[in-house]
């Protein structure tokens, strides 16, 4: 470590002495004082980690006299003091780093120096799946399958468990890795022994999920990344990003009754969203914040990716230090958080000077009220008094008259023409009959078919989770129940969770109601829905009717909660357990009532919801930080089944044949040294889209079709359907990942007119055909492959896959009118080429079709333009210029050597 700047200091907290690198030693020639807490910690990172390469004092000096109003342009190097995973995400970090250590046997390397240099925690929680519902056993049953269905996953790990130093897993049915970081994993300020000297440092990481940010509400630094970035961080190497913009967000009063978290913090996203925060960081100030528990701090900055920023971070303050109190951390700990933040100017208090920033909005507290937000984004919130008449107006747009058939062109909003709930049929507005446990029903279009409380988005606000507990306590205690085609689950993001509801006296009421317990991870949220009761998917599929999801998630893109729910709105946990009461969309919350008594009464959403001083005084009697020490006590240790697994041992893995985990392709023939930049010559394009196209219609992800090309392959591979589990159980297997790419059952690519899902046009025979067959026959005649998409091409979660599958396909080449900041980063950091268009250039403004060849000038220059050559149908030939996306000179390195594992593998194997 340099120390150019005369930073390094002793601090004394408790008895026990740290060195740290000191802000207030830059004082003397710079105004640090002006910067946004979430700039000092990158200033504290980069005062640590000056050796003259990586961080000079040139960069210091630059963040130091960061301009909150100019455009970003001074480049910077953040090292992360850990790195998060979970499972969907790190098993093929796991994978990656496995066939690393194999590569760098081939190159004459040290195997062992693939290992991570910092501090890794992958845990457990996307396996498991609400197959059973509504029932005392639900949790064993779903654990059960778990196991057997991720079996070969799950060794793999317990070998990488023993392998790799620095690397820990938590295992499954434990949490979900955000919520479990910030109950237990986060120090707020770390330590390590470098030299025989205690260092003290901001707890800061990137995590392989996109809602890493959650953390941010501990005024812990961190954000996701794709699962290659965080594989160089594991490897040591440092992030390479822009000084960013920091847009301060300032809250003032306190919430109103009746108002939750959840609604907070649509109605937060919604503002971010229209004020424009992609790329940036938000920073929340004010002294609204003293009336602001950190649970719902933490809320807020998990749902930062919907929002669109980089981060949301709250500052350290008497709140953080009652959190750290109450969730279990050891009393030393505590104080040197508090120590070190004051010592370094990253304190708040009431009153607190303010932070110079790009820009600035703010909220009263007091305006919120309940919300809901969809059918489809996180940030189209709609508040519960128009829920209804949203609901239908959207059924008016799709089915304009009973009886009568929706247009073909009818989409939820029309953005990119991606909508694609397909055509109205011309069914009664009556409904479809159907039979479920011998008792016959009718299912209409808003009838709410799942109700979940899900996601570490909530499941870790404990004020929710009772609020939750005593709607469905006060419903119970009425007679009412919920409608019987609602699925219902509660799957907590740690343990912690069911030991304080039922502490309360609330988890058995919410049982009754058929919350029952059904699982330790993100269901719901990511799709793990599980399948509904048969005779509902049929009568969907027969009326082709709208029928909705309600969950406390953060995410309810198309065709992520379940194939056959087209409409899908977040929510906050008592509101979710209201909508399994009320059966429907079609009811107004507020004014018709969810049920009747047991007398014969009507109920009403007011006559159940609690009251502000319920939750709190029942959270103090239920909550204690002896629950939060009991229940992490063994946290590593799993369930017996887990502990029963054979693991195999040694330095490189023995791949077994298996479905789930496969030696990767992407070392292969790799030398020593990267080649030059070639042009690329007479691509085609095989896919194009318009705006908004999201990670998830990109990447791999939920269930397994029989007849598509991942269902056919695990067929040949003797897979049972049965036995497909997920998409995302198995991205250890490049070759069901390829397949799955760009296979999202709402996709519509432009070039097959007409299809929904993933098909394309092969184009030299005009076959409409798989995307990834097309893809096959273009990469054995070695024909490039671009994508043509319009804005925001990329948004969503953080998944490595949707490069490395883009990648896999043969495409060379994405040109989008903007991208999304972590996809626009990944796809440099597997080989894949992102151009923009020029402002005011278009798919559409340039009259591409998509059937034309495409040529790109070499990037051996490195230039901030690209020419691009197009050669038309008819014959015809014309040019454009197009915005390389190459945005820093690391990515370059990464690019020229074909991505980021290739760059680090090439650097270690020169050491030895």
């Amino acid at each position: 470590m340099s120390n150019s700047f005369d930073a390094r200091a002793t601090l004394e907290v408790d008895g026990k002495e740290y060195t740290y690198f000191r802000l207030s030693a830059l004082t003397p020639k710079y105004d640090i004082h002006r910067l946004p807490y979430s700039l000092k910690i990158l200033l504290e990172n980069l005062l640590r980690k000056e050796d003259g390469q990586n961080v000079t004092p040139a960069d210091i000096d630059a963040l130091c006299q960061w301009d909150a109003k100019a455009e970003p342009s001074a480049q910077i190097a953040f090292t992360p003091a850990r790195v998060v995973l979970q499972d969907f995400t790190g098993v093929p970090a796991v994978v990656d780093l496995a066939a690393m250590r194999d590569a760098m046997k081939k190159l004459g390397g040290n195997a062992e120096l693939i290992n991570p240099l910092e501090p890794v925690d992958l845990v457990i929680d996307h396996s498991v799946m609400v197959d059973y519902f509504a029932r005392k056993d639900a949790l064993d049953l779903n654990t059960k399958i778990e196991f057997q269905r991720n079996e070969e996953r799950y060794k793999f790990l317990r070998w990488g468990q023993k392998a790799f130093s620095n690397f820990r897993v938590v295992p499954p049915g434990t949490g979900i890795v955000h919520q479990v970081n910030l109950e237990y994993l986060a120090d707020g300020v770390m330590t390590k022994e470098v030299d025989g000297e205690q260092y003290a440092y901001p707890d800061s990481l990137v995590g392989t999920d996109s809602h890493t940010t959650m953390i941010n509400g501990l005024g812990v630094l961190g954000w996701g990344v794709g699962g290659i970035e965080a594989e160089a961080a594991m490897l040591g190497q440092p992030i390479t990003m822009l000084i960013p913009e920091v847009i301060g967000f300032k809250l003032n009063g306190s919430l109103p009754e009746g108002a939750t978290a959840t609604d907070l913090v649509l109605t937060v996203t919604q503002m971010l969203r229209k004020k424009g925060v992609v790329g940036k960081f938000v920073e929340f100030y004010g002294d609204g914040l003293d009336n602001l528990p950190l649970a719902d701090r933490a809320t807020i900055a998990n749902m930062a990716p919907e929002y669109g920023a980089t981060c949301g971070i709250f500052p350290i303050d008497k709140e953080t230090l009652r959190y750290l109190e109450l969730s279990g951390r050891d009393d030393h700990v505590i104080k040197r958080v508090e120590a070190y933040a004051k010592a370094q100017g990253l304190w708040r208090e009431t009153g607190s000077r303010e932070a110079e920033y790009t820009d600035t909005l703010s909220l009263e507290l007091s305006t919120v009220e309940p919300s809901l937000a969809g059918p489809k984004r996180p940030q189209d919130r709609i508040a519960l008094a128009a829920a209804k008449q949203a609901f239908s107006d959207l059924i008016s747009k799709e089915k304009p008259a009973a009886g009568g058939a929706a247009s073909q062109e009818a989409r939820f909003d029309g953005e990119g023409g991606q909508s694609a709930i397909g055509a109205a049929d011309d069914k009664p507005a009556e409904g479809i009959d159907f039979e479920l446990d011998g008792k016959k029903h009718v299912l209409h279009d808003g009838d709410v078919v799942i109700a979940a409380i899900t996601s570490c988005t909530n499941t870790s606000n404990p004020a929710v989770l009772i609020a939750a507990g005593l709607v469905a306590k006060k419903a119970h205690a009425l007679g009412l129940e919920r409608k019987p085609w609602v699925k219902t689950s509660l799957a907590p993001g740690s343990q912690v969770v069911p030991a304080y509801l039922e502490k309360a006296g609330l988890l058995e009421p919410l049982a009754a109601l058929g919350f029952n317990l059904v699982g330790f991870g993100c269901t719901t949220c990511i799709g793990n829905s599980g399948p509904l009761p048969e005779p509902i998917s049929n009568a969907i599929r027969e009326g082709k009717l709208i029928v909705s999801g309600v969950l406390s998630g953060n995410r309810n893109f198309e065709g992520r909660i379940h194939p056959d729910v087209r409409a899908n709105y977040l929510a906050s946990p008592p509101l979710v357990v209201a909508y399994a009461l009320a059966g429907s969309m079609n009811v107004d919350l507020y004014k018709e009532p969810l049920g009747k008594s047991k007398d014969g009464k009507d109920v009403f959403l007011k006559d159940i919801w609690p009251t502000q001083k319920e939750i709190s005084e029942l959270m103090g009697e239920a909550i204690s930080s002896g629950m939060f020490r009991d229940k992490y006590a063994d946290v590593f240790a799993g369930p017996e089944a887990w502990q029963k697994l054979p693991a195999p041992e040694g330095e490189v893995y023995e791949w077994p044949d298996s479905t789930y985990v496969k030696h990767p392709p992407y070392f292969e023939n790799m030398g020593k040294e990267p080649g030059a930049l070639p042009e690329i010559k007479g691509a085609r394009c095989l896919v194009k889209v318009g705006d908004s196209i999201t990670t998830d219609h990109i990447s791999p992800a939920g269930s397994i079709k029989a007849d598509s090309p991942a269902g056919k392959y695990l067929q040949e591979q003797g897979v049972q359907v049965a036995d497909f589990n997920s998409l995302g159980s198995r991205r250890g297997n490049h070759e069901v990942m390829m397949r799955g790419t760009f296979a999202n059952v709402r996709l519509r690519n432009q070039l097959a007119p007409g299809t929904e899902g993933g098909f394309t046009t092969y184009l030299p025979d005009n076959e409409v055909t798989s995307i990834f067959d097309a893809s096959m026959k273009y990469q054995k005649d070695n024909v490039p492959l671009v994508v043509l998409a319009g804005k925001e091409y990329g948004t969503g979660s953080s998944r490595d896959w949707a490069a490395k599958g883009t990648n896999l396909l043969g495409i060379k080449v994405v040109i989008a009118e903007s991208f999304e900041r972590i996809h626009r980063s990944n796809l440099v950091g597997f080989g894949v080429l992102p151009l923009q268009f020029k402002d005011g250039d278009s798919v559409e403004s340039l009259n591409l079709t998509g059937k034309e060849h495409f040529s790109f000038a070499s990037l051996e220059d490195k230039p901030e333009m690209l020419k691009v050559s197009v050669k038309r149908e008819d014959g015809s030939d014309f040019e454009f210029e197009a915005r390389v996306r190459i945005d820093t000179s690391t990515e370059w390195d990464y690019y020229r050597h074909g991505g980021i594992l290739h760059y680090v593998l090439r650097q270690l194997a020169s050491k030895g």
